[in-house]
């Protein structure tokens, strides 16, 4: 009998649910139904908890409203929710947020994770710790070298486009370039340093 009740319990389970914990800010589009029409509702905050396991795992979403702190519990697997969006990843350490019902205003934020530039070492080895391969560097990382390369390459046709052809026949006019005009600088400011005696 056991047994039954876990396959219908694992049917029930949706796996298009993301990955997200306490301290995260996520958005939630739930359905509304008034009467014969059906909508979307979006609810919007921090993640305060997560409690249960399988098809009963729900979590609760707080948010401040006009001053005044909601909290609402959603069933992770319900048919009702139509997507969960991660807005941002909170960096918490605790497992149920209940500080944050206490606090208002600014004091009832969440510091966001910031993960900037490329992994460090230490967290290279904890993601490919459990199969023995490297991670691949992110999509950012990635582009940055390609756009460098592109400018150096324009960089080195300029000046052979700027520079008049050889074959013309005509002689280069000698022009004074930014050499001929340094030594008579060079003079001005020895004279406007020198003490007047």
């Amino acid at each position: 009998m056991h047994r039954i009740i876990q396959d219908l319990e694992q049917r029930q389970l949706r796996s298009d649910r993301p990955r997200f914990k306490p301290g995260d800010t996520v958005r939630v589009h739930f359905q509304v139904i008034e009467g014969q029409r059906r909508r979307l509702q979006v609810f919007e905050g921090i993640v305060i908890k997560r409690q249960g396991a399988g098809a009963r795992e729900t979590f609760t979403v707080r948010k401040q409203s006009f001053g005044v702190g909601v909290e609402r519990t959603f069933p992770l697997h319900s048919p009702k929710i139509d997507k969960i969006e991660v807005a941002a990843i909170g960096d918490v350490s605790r497992a149920k947020l209940y500080y944050l019902r206490g606090k208002v205003g600014k004091k009832a934020r969440v510091r966001e994770v910031q993960r900037r530039g490329p992994l460090s070492s230490a967290d290279a080895s904890a993601a490919g710790a459990g199969d023995g391969t490297q991670p691949e560097p992110d999509a950012g990382t990635a582009a940055e070298p390609e756009e460098q390369a592109e400018p150096e390459a324009v960089a080195a046709e300029e000046p052979a486009a700027d520079e008049p052809a050889a074959d013309e026949g005509e002689p280069a006019a000698a022009e004074p370039g930014p050499a001929a005009e340094e030594p008579e600088a060079e003079a001005e400011e020895a004279g406007a340093e020198a003490p007047r005696v």
